[in-house]
């Protein structure tokens, strides 16, 4: 029996990723359905068998260290392995309020699937972490959520300002310990930029409302239309409870300052991508919204907003979609599978381009872009080359909508009526590596702690806040100093 075992050729690991079933490009861009099918259970077990199960050492940092929210990769892998499903989402959801968005959105390719070891071997592409989280958690959502275990109320109160990832992570968290958690959320939905910002063929509305009606089981209390700093103040939150979490996102547009930059025809990817996506113009006339969108779009940016912006407008009807970037394609700060999926979906990529100037018609509608070449220089200080303008190549292009995805910045409503707190001169609050703020009890995360970042990112900030507010509750830690937020302002906000 030992020598047949031995005679038996060890089963060799698959070098690439199992396949994941897409939609047909020539199909897809006329609907919004979700473009990956997902995978069955038989794929995702054989994409199981391709872990190494690795174990970390003071050497080598393996797919956990990658992970901003810590999950245990190699213990839900192994589950998946045996077909275990129900424990690999309980592992999961140890960490994670959001599997079933981030196993879609998450930038894995950066973070646990860029630390993998296996993409590291010759050859070989990393194991598909992504796949395996959207499995499970489209897998428990299927057969009906688990029931939460929720600890015992502890008497304590905290408020939690904006329902966006941070916000729905920190309630979360804090509601299992035992807490009474209050939500506010501005809009009129829940989600933040998972509502309004991320388009529905990338992330469906309804695995959204199936995340939040989770986090409700807890005990959580959502409280809609409720803008704090207008309808309600901070100091007046304060008052009404043990802490306060504050992450209102940043949903004020960047803008350029070109000329022809208040023509009509010109947007912000923040308002196309709410009218889109949380006010469903997609749905006209059958929602309320309308979005005009012509024959010609151009989305200025080169980020995976600039994307969806890109690929929504031909699904709205454009015939031709630019996306246009002043560096190379190389340097596109996009997801790697986004930009596959544009070209796919037949985007154009006006590289090494930059607008100077738009031009309207006498209606005060914009017509056409004035655009000037670029080369790449030396790199800038974020690493990158930086565009240097090619002079006497300037050309122009018939433009119908220009689209504005920059970035963006936090609403200002908390700094203007919350003079407790500090805020940087890029409008992000002043906190601590701790997410603690200025103000005595009030904690602070996603972007208007970190600027315009990532969903997991965020998430992250809010499993840190959470921490520090049950340290700061029930082990009576004590409040920072003033002086330490003002030398953290001094350095701009920099907490390292």
């Amino acid at each position: 029996m030992a020598d047949e075992q031995a005679a038996t050729p060890k089963k060799e690991r698959a070098k690439k990723k199992y396949p994941m079933l897409e939609q047909d490009p020539k199909v897809r861009i006329h609907n919004f359905n979700e473009v990956p099918m997902g995978q069955d259970a038989a794929t995702v077990k054989l994409e199981a068998e391709r872990c190494l199960q690795c174990k970390r050492s003071d050497k080598r940092k393996i797919c956990i260290d990658g992970c901003p929210v810590g999950i245990d990769i190699p213990a839900f892998i192994a589950q998946v392995k045996q077909g275990n499903f129900d424990e690999g989402i309980k592992i999961i959801k140890k960490y994670s309020a959001l599997p079933a968005v981030c196993g879609r959105v998450c930038p894995y390719e950066n973070q646990c699937e860029g630390y993998c070891v296996v993409g590291k071997l010759k050859d070989s592409q990393p194991v598909g972490v992504g796949r395996m989280e959207r499995f499970l958690a489209d897998y428990e959502r299927a057969k009906g959520l688990a029931k939460p275990e929720v600890a015992p109320p502890n008497g304590k109160k905290v408020a939690v300002v904006g329902a966006g990832p941070a916000g729905l992570t920190v309630a979360s968290e804090l509601a299992k310990k035992g807490y009474k958690v209050k939500l506010y959320e501005a809009l009129h939905a829940p989600g933040g930029v998972l509502i309004y910002g991320i388009p529905e063929f990338r992330l469906p509305k309804a695995i959204v409302w199936a995340e939040v009606d989770y986090i409700k089981t807890l005990g959580v209390e959502l409280i809609l239309d409720a803008v704090v700093g207008r309808s309600i103040t901070m100091q007046e939150l304060a008052k009404e409870n043990d802490a306060i979490f504050i992450a209102t996102g940043a949903g004020l547009p960047k803008w350029m300052n070109i000329p022809g930059e208040n023509l009509n025809g010109v947007m912000s990817a923040n308002e196309f991508l709410t009218r889109t996506n949380l006010m469903k113009s997609y749905d006209f006339p059958n929602s309320d919204t309308p979005n005009r969108i012509g024959q010609r779009v151009a989305t200025i940016g080169g980020g995976n907003v600039a994307m969806d912006c890109a690929r929504t407008a031909l699904r709205l009807g454009a015939k031709e979609s630019y996306i246009v970037y002043r560096r190379s394609e190389a340097e596109l700060p996009a997801r790697k599978e986004e930009v596959h999926h544009a070209h796919e979906e037949g985007v154009i990529f006006k590289i090494l381009t930059a607008p100077m100037k738009y031009v309207g018609n006498e209606k005060g509608y914009v017509t056409k872009m004035e655009c000037c070449q670029m080369k790449l220089g030396e790199p800038d200080a974020s690493g990158r080359c930086k565009p240097i303008v090619c002079e006497g190549q300037d050309f122009e292009m018939p433009i119908d909508l220009v689209l504005i995805a920059v970035g963006q910045s936090p609403n200002p409503i908390i700094s203007q009526t919350t003079p407790e707190l500090l805020f940087t001169k890029h409008g992000t609050v002043v906190n601590d590596e701790w997410q603690r703020t200025s103000m005595k009890g009030v904690f602070a995360g996603g972007d208007l702690a970190t600027g315009d970042a990532t969903v997991i990112l965020a998430m992250g900030g809010g499993k840190r806040a959470a921490e520090a507010i049950d340290n700061y509750l029930m082990k009576n830690e004590p409040w920072p100093e003033q002086e330490k937020f003002k030398q953290l302002l001094a350095h701009g906000g920099d907490k390292h």
